[in-house]
């Protein structure tokens, strides 16, 4: 098959990650495939099947664009025409979208061209914003099932500095899926599936498709080969770890650990956060920050420091920190938050209602005394059989094929 890859990012990001492995092991079945990427930085070994289609000046210009006059599409016209130029010169049986938003094309003319040529189109749903008005996850807001006339959070992303258009832009997006024949729909988590099926998206064929991740790179390690300059400050201590993009986001709840931390910091217990860009002031002693990590060898080894892993997001669609913290052999703690309580079920982890911290905190500290090998290594079999990229490529391979077949 010839295969086309579209998302956001290549290899860093959860999405970019997803679409480097699937890159990686569906070359190596004798496919052929390309993987067209908007934002991150050129890479040193781009070649022709590896190419980013959007300029940093031109997502700049599209976020603006949408900062200022509300809406998220009808923008980057040169970077859609480049990219779609590029696709009608591979001719490919199967084009895989996955994260497309973010400022890097125009939607609703990409949608158009694979319509128009009956490309058999496979899209991963890996959040709420194809079905909601205007955002990414609509957390405890239901205006989606009703057409999303009025936007209770301009301010969230994609941010519009003064008008609400998320109501044009949610019958937009029910046009962009009109007559869409030769599409399949694909969601990470069963929880993601069930929210899809109350939207105008609920006619469309769609599967259950977990993603995949290196468990040869993300496996139970000793803590004495993790990252080492956290390691000698950690020493024999307890470690907390909690890890996200933009950690300290609202969404991803970074202040909910300083305040767990707070309650922990009489006992001999390290919260390791990873992913704060900002330079926090007046934490406890027993934190300790990194920046986002994107190498995958180190950030498996900062994996192997944690004795339990502590997830306060406030919604997650599926959660690769969950699934790569499992597959390095962690116990999961954490709020209630959509599909990581699927991701890591009950016997893999526990979590309380969002924003109960004395339930979380007694958890922890129960976690934190059981501790053995044994858990550790039925955590990694179950993310091993749950998660594997082979399993996830596998998947994906049949959902083409069936597409390919009914085409």
């Amino acid at each position: 098959m010839k295969i086309v890859l579209l998302d956001i990012n290549y290899g860093q990001g959860s999405t970019g990650k997803i679409v480097y492995e699937l890159f990686k092991s569906l070359r190596s079945s004798d496919n052929q495939v390309f993987v067209f990427f908007g934002r991150g930085k050129n890479l040193k070994d781009e070649n022709e099947f590896i190419k980013k289609f959007s300029t940093n000046l031109e997502v700049l210009l599209h976020a603006l664009c949408t900062r200022i006059f509300g809406l998220t599409d009808g923008f980057s016209p040169f970077a859609t025409n480049r990219l779609i130029r590029k696709i009608k010169k591979i001719n490919p049986d199967i084009v895989h979208l996955h994260d497309i938003h973010g400022y890097i094309l125009n939607i609703k003319k990409l949608t158009k061209f694979l319509k128009d040529n009956n490309i058999a189109t496979v899209w991963t749903m890996h959040c709420e914003f194809m079905y909601t008005g205007r955002c990414g996850y609509a957390m405890e807001c239901q205006n989606w099932q009703s057409g999303c006339r009025v936007c209770p959070d301009l301010k969230r992303y994609p941010r519009s500095w003064f008008f609400d258009f998320a109501s044009k832009m949610f019958q937009d997006k029910i046009k962009i899926f009109e007559n869409f024949n030769n599409l399949h729909l694909v969601c990470p988590s069963i929880w993601l599936s069930k929210r899809m099926n109350h939207s105008f998206l609920k006619d469309i064929p769609n599967s259950v498709i977990y993603n995949g991740i290196d468990t040869e790179m993300f496996r139970p390690k000793k803590r004495t080969i993790g990252y080492e300059p956290i390691y000698k400050r950690i020493e024999n201590r307890l470690c907390v770890l909690s890890i996200g993009a933009n950690l300290m986001s609202e969404r991803k709840g970074g202040q909910w650990v300083i305040k767990l931390a707070e309650r922990f910091k009489e006992m001999d217990v390290v919260f390791l956060m990873v992913g704060v860009e900002e330079n926090l002031r007046n934490l406890t002693n027993n934190i300790i920050t990194l920046p986002h990590v994107h190498d995958q060898d180190k950030l498996s080894r900062i994996y192997a420091l944690g004795d339990i892993f502590l997830l306060t997001s406030q919604k997650e669609t599926f959660s690769m920190v969950c699934a790569e913290a499992l597959s390095c052999g962690l116990p999961i703690v954490g709020f209630e938050s959509g599909a990581p309580v699927e991701v890591a079920p009950k016997g893999y982890g526990d979590f309380v209602e969002y924003g109960n911290l004395d339930e979380l905190e007694k958890i922890m500290k129960k976690k934190l005394k059981k501790r053995t090998g044994s858990i550790t290594k039925k955590n990694f079999n179950f993310a091993q059989e749950k998660y594997s990229i082979k399993s996830m490529t596998e998947s994906y391979s049949k959902v083409y094929r069936n597409l390919l077949s009914n085409k």
